[in-house]
C-alpha cells in the first residue's frame, strides 16, 4: 500500500469515526429528554389506576398498598406523579405534545422536579399570575435548576414581607379600629343584657331588646302586674 493510500485510508476511518460520535451524540441528546420526561407516562398511569380504583380488581384495597408491594414506590412519591401529571394535563398541557420536547435542548425540558414545584407554586395564594408566569419562564426557557428555583422562590416570600414602615403603621391602626368597633359592639350587647337581668330581678319587667327600653305590663286598673316570686 502506498503512502497515498495510507492517507486516504487514515482520513476514511477519521471521517466514519466523526460521524459515529455524531449519531452517538445526537442519540444521547434524545435519551437525555426521554429520561426528563420519561415520568409523564407513569404519572399518566397511575392517575388513571386511582381515579377508576382499578387496584381493587388487581387484589389490593388501598393504592397506596397496591404503589409499596407491585410496584415498589411510596405513596407520597405516587401521589405527586400524579397530581403533577394532573397538574401539566389541566394547566400545562403543551408540556405533553411530542413537538415540545423535540424542539427543545435537553436543558430546556423541566424534569419531574421543575414540574411538581411549578405545580405547588401556582397553589400558593401569595403568588399571583404574574409571579407564576415568571417562574415557568424560568423553568421552560432559561431551564433553571429547581435548586434555584426554590431559593428564588423563597426571596420572593421574604420580600414580600418586607412591607413600608407607613404602610405597617396604616395597617395596625386599622386593625386596632376594627378591634375597637368589635368591642364596643360586643360591649353593648353585653350592656343590654345586663340591663335586661338587672331589671327582671329588681321589678320583673319585661324588657325589649329591640329600642332597649323596658315595657312594664299593667293591669287594667293602672296598677303594675304582680308577678310570683
Amino acid at each position: 500500500m502506498s503512502i497515498l493510500d495510507e492517507d486516504m485510508n487514515h482520513r476514511s476511518q477519521k471521517k466514519l469515526s466523526s460521524i459515529s460520535a455524531g449519531l452517538l451524540r445526537d442519540e444521547v441528546l434524545k435519551f437525555a429528554k426521554d429520561f426528563k420526561t420519561s415520568w409523564v407516562s407513569l404519572g399518566q398511569s397511575l392517575y388513571s389506576v386511582y381515579k377508576d380504583k382499578m387496584y381493587h380488581g388487581w387484589g389490593f384495597e388501598k393504592f397506596e398498598e397496591y404503589t409499596q408491594k407491585e410496584l415498589g414506590i411510596r405513596k407520597e412519591t405516587a401521589m405527586k406523579l400524579l397530581k403533577t401529571y394532573f397538574f401539566i394535563e389541566q394547566d400545562e398541557p403543551e408540556y405533553l405534545s411530542r413537538e415540545f420536547k423535540e424542539e427543545r435542548d435537553p436543558v430546556n425540558v423541566p424534569p419531574y422536579e421543575s414540574m411538581n414545584f411549578l405545580r405547588l407554586a401556582k397553589q400558593n395564594k401569595e403568588i399571583n399570575k404574574q409571579d407564576y408566569l415568571h417562574l415557568k419562564k424560568d423553568i421552560f426557557e432559561k431551564g433553571k435548576d429547581v435548586s434555584v428555583m426554590r431559593k428564588d422562590f423563597v426571596a420572593l416570600m421574604k420580600q414580600r414581607k418586607e412591607v413600608d414602615p407607613d404602610e405597617e403603621r396604616e395597617r395596625r391602626s386599622q386593625e386596632a379600629i376594627r378591634r375597637l368597633l368589635n368591642a364596643a359592639k360586643a360591649f353593648k350587647i353585653s350592656a343590654s343584657a345586663f340591663r335586661y337581668l338587672h331589671h327582671q330581678i329588681s321589678y320583673g319587667w319585661p324588657y325589649s331588646v329591640a329600642g332597649s327600653r323596658f315595657l312594664p305590663f299593667c293591669s287594667p286598673a293602672g296598677s303594675r302586674a304582680s308577678f310570683p316570686p
